[in-house]
Protein backbone atom coordinates (compact mmCIF):
# COMPACT_ATOMS: atom_id res chain seq x y z
CA UNK A 1 0.00 0.00 0.00
CA UNK A 2 1.15 3.45 -0.83
CA UNK A 3 0.72 6.09 1.19
CA UNK A 4 1.03 9.86 0.10
CA UNK A 5 0.28 13.42 1.95
CA UNK A 6 -1.50 15.76 -0.76
CA UNK A 7 -2.57 19.54 -0.38
CA UNK A 8 -5.74 21.20 -1.56
CA UNK A 9 -5.50 21.43 -5.38
CA UNK A 10 -2.70 18.90 -5.46
CA UNK A 11 -3.11 15.09 -7.84
CA UNK A 12 -1.61 11.80 -7.95
CA UNK A 13 -1.60 9.88 -11.12
CA UNK A 14 -2.78 6.31 -11.24
CA UNK A 15 -1.35 4.94 -14.37
CA UNK A 16 -1.75 7.14 -17.32
CA UNK A 17 -5.53 7.76 -17.57
CA UNK A 18 -6.81 8.14 -13.58
CA UNK A 19 -5.93 11.65 -11.61
CA UNK A 20 -7.07 11.93 -8.43
CA UNK A 21 -6.52 15.61 -7.13
CA UNK A 22 -8.09 16.73 -3.71
CA UNK A 23 -10.47 19.60 -4.14
CA UNK A 24 -11.11 20.06 -0.01
CA UNK A 25 -10.13 18.67 3.28
CA UNK A 26 -12.34 19.72 6.33
CA UNK A 27 -13.45 18.95 9.56
CA UNK A 28 -11.27 15.39 9.12
CA UNK A 29 -13.14 14.73 5.77
CA UNK A 30 -11.69 15.19 2.34
CA UNK A 31 -13.01 16.03 -1.02
CA UNK A 32 -11.41 14.27 -4.14
CA UNK A 33 -12.30 14.80 -7.35
CA UNK A 34 -11.25 11.62 -10.03
CA UNK A 35 -10.50 12.01 -13.37
CA UNK A 36 -10.67 8.50 -15.36
CA UNK A 37 -11.92 7.07 -18.69
CA UNK A 38 -15.60 5.82 -18.40
CA UNK A 39 -14.72 2.34 -19.13
CA UNK A 40 -13.22 2.45 -15.22
CA UNK A 41 -15.35 1.54 -12.81
CA UNK A 42 -15.27 3.93 -9.82
CA UNK A 43 -17.23 2.61 -6.99
CA UNK A 44 -17.45 3.40 -2.99
CA UNK A 45 -15.27 0.52 -1.28
CA UNK A 46 -18.47 0.32 1.30
CA UNK A 47 -21.02 0.05 -2.05
CA UNK A 48 -18.96 -2.69 -3.60
CA UNK A 49 -18.61 -4.96 -0.31
CA UNK A 50 -22.20 -4.90 0.84
CA UNK A 51 -23.26 -5.83 -3.13
CA UNK A 52 -20.75 -8.56 -3.20
CA UNK A 53 -21.99 -9.51 0.44
CA UNK A 54 -25.32 -9.53 -0.83
CA UNK A 55 -25.01 -11.34 -4.19
CA UNK A 56 -22.99 -14.21 -2.24
CA UNK A 57 -26.00 -14.44 0.17
CA UNK A 58 -28.22 -14.85 -2.77
CA UNK A 59 -25.87 -17.66 -4.16
CA UNK A 60 -25.97 -19.57 -0.94
CA UNK A 61 -29.94 -18.84 -0.83
CA UNK A 62 -30.29 -19.99 -4.03
CA UNK A 63 -28.35 -23.60 -3.85
CA UNK A 64 -29.94 -24.24 -0.58
CA UNK A 65 -33.91 -23.42 -1.97
CA UNK A 66 -32.82 -25.91 -4.62
CA UNK A 67 -31.10 -28.53 -2.60
CA UNK A 68 -34.86 -28.43 -0.65
CA UNK A 69 -36.38 -28.83 -4.06
CA UNK A 70 -34.27 -31.94 -4.74
CA UNK A 71 -35.65 -34.07 -1.60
Amino acid sequence: MLVISRKKGESLLIGDDVEITIIKVENGSVKIAINAPKEIGILRKELYVEVTDENQRAVIFDVSALEKLKK
